[in-house]
């Protein structure tokens, strides 16, 4: 059973009618949407199938574009006024049975001028439409596609537009550790030997290519020089894997001005 039908008048924007279904044809689904030339299959009973496809659809989208109610039949009249123009019928059948109908105004058509409409269309004049532009195509179509969505949930289930941003959106949290870690392995190994913290996406003191033991905790750190005494005595020690060696130096009190 179609969830949309598409209705347009030979002659008129086919084009656009032709655009907008395989639009949604591509999002919704072949058997969700109603186009006449593609869903009645050959040898099919064309008034029957038609009938019956207005009937079951839940929405119809009523293509109208600058000659839509100017176009004429066999007989030199306007084709909207004979009662059996199929374009009439099909929107006709749509209003009596309470099928949502939402005209959609394509290039230069403007809104629907009640005087043009038989009697049993005038309620057509009163559907809130949407607008098609060739020069906007892609947009036009989204923003039609996502209405339907919208107002129909069984369509909007089937919605693959709405699927894969929901697995684009999904798929970020999987995506974003990876990168974090690859980026922290990044920065480690940019590292370049040395004694140092790092701060950021790593805590804590690193040792890159150390030469010698290394004392990373508290206290003194015996592969590298360092000082230590009180004021009279210093010692100096030094070394590395081969041997350490020790120097003590001795620092002649200061005297004050007064002599003591």
């Amino acid at each position: 059973m179609p969830d949309v039908f598409v209705n347009y008048r030979t002659g008129d924007e086919e084009s656009a009618a032709t655009m907008i279904a395989r639009e949604l044809i591509h999002r919704f689904g072949a058997e969700r949407i109603f186009f006449a030339s593609n869903s009645i299959e050959p040898g099919r009973r064309f008034p029957v199938e038609l009938v019956r496809a207005v009937e079951e659809c839940e929405a119809l989208l009523a293509v109208i574009g600058p000659r839509w109610a100017e176009m004429r039949g066999a007989d030199g009249r306007p084709a909207l006024e004979a009662e059996q123009d199929w374009t009439r019928r099909e929107i006709q059948t749509a209003l009596e049975r309470g099928v949502l109908v939402i005209p959609v105004l394509v290039g230069k058509a403007t809104r629907i001028d009640r005087a043009v409409l038989p009697d049993d269309l005038l309620e057509l004049a009163d559907c809130q439409y949407r607008r098609f532009d060739h020069r906007n195509a892609e947009s036009d179509l989204t923003a039609l596609g996502d209405t339907l969505a919208r107002l129909l949930p069984e369509l909007g289930a089937v919605d693959r537009d709405a699927r894969a941003v929901r697995e684009r959106a999904e798929a970020k949290p999987r995506e974003k550790p990876a990168r974090d870690t690859e980026h922290t392995r990044m920065r480690t190994r940019d590292v370049r030997g040395g004694i140092g913290n790092l701060n950021g996406d790593l805590s804590g003191t690193f040792v890159n290519e150390p030469q010698g033991p290394v004392n990373t905790g508290r206290g003194h750190q015996y592969n590298a020089p360092h000082f230590e005494g009180d004021n009279t005595r210093v010692q100096f020690t030094a070394g590395d894997n081969s041997g350490t060696v020790h120097q003590r130096f001795e620092r002649e009190p200061r005297h004050s001005d007064n002599g003591r």
